[in-house]
């Protein structure tokens, strides 16, 4: 079985070869660069899937193409006898089902806002100014909750922590998660201190937001 990552620079694809190397499959990665002037992905990835984005990847055992990072998420769960899936207690599930959703769903959204308008001179900082408090919503709720227990679903790490990474980083990156929030920054220490991350980032090349 090999698995084929379509793999864009500075993106969410970043998580699935993360994922396939805490699952142990095998992969292939397959690399994009960004458009240098305005950072889109390359027109070539829409001969993967109609789209055009990343993550994709390409399973050539089933030969399907699977696209979105849950999904995706979800379907090596599968592949792998359940390894990093959700634990068998009712509420473990449910939280894994909560943040594996919730980091695309409700996180991610008002940090890419914040992204675009930090960019635009002038006006931008004054947009971002009304969005930042959206954002210390959702900060302060994941602080909250990772003081409860150390990875999102439960006692052991998840599917539900790979999803969170890439939003979180660009938090701790760009929009205003720092020391004052002390259970977020030790959860993103310690998931860049595993060999898998760091042997994801070997796989993967430069990644802004590590």
């Amino acid at each position: 079985m090999t698995i084929i990552v379509h793999h864009l620079e500075n993106s969410r694809s970043q998580r699935i070869l993360w994922m396939l190397e805490e699952l142990g499959l095998p992969y292939e990665v397959k690399r994009y660069e960004r458009n240098k002037q305005t950072m889109l992905a390359p027109p070539e990835l829409k001969k993967v899937h109609p789209l055009g984005k990343s993550p994709v990847i390409e399973d050539t055992d089933d030969e399907r193409v699977i696209a979105e990072t849950g999904a995706i998420i979800d379907y090596l769960v599968e592949k792998a006898g359940g390894k990093l899936g959700p634990a068998v207690h009712r509420d473990a599930v449910l939280r894994y089902r909560q943040f594996l959703h919730y980091a695309e769903g409700s996180l991610m959204p008002p940090l890419l806002v914040l992204l675009v308008v930090n960019r635009i001179p002038f006006l931008g900082k004054k947009a971002a100014k009304r969005i930042q408090p959206m954002v210390d919503v959702h900060l302060d709720y994941v602080e909250a909750e990772l003081a409860s227990r150390p990875w999102f679903a439960g006692d052991e790490i998840s599917g539900a922590d790979i999803m969170m990474s890439f939003p979180l980083e660009a938090a701790r990156s760009r929009a205003g998660l720092n020391a004052s929030r002390p259970h977020t920054i030790a959860w993103l220490d310690k998931i860049h201190a595993r060999p898998a991350y760091r042997a994801a980032l070997a796989a993967g090349g430069p990644y802004a937001y590590a």
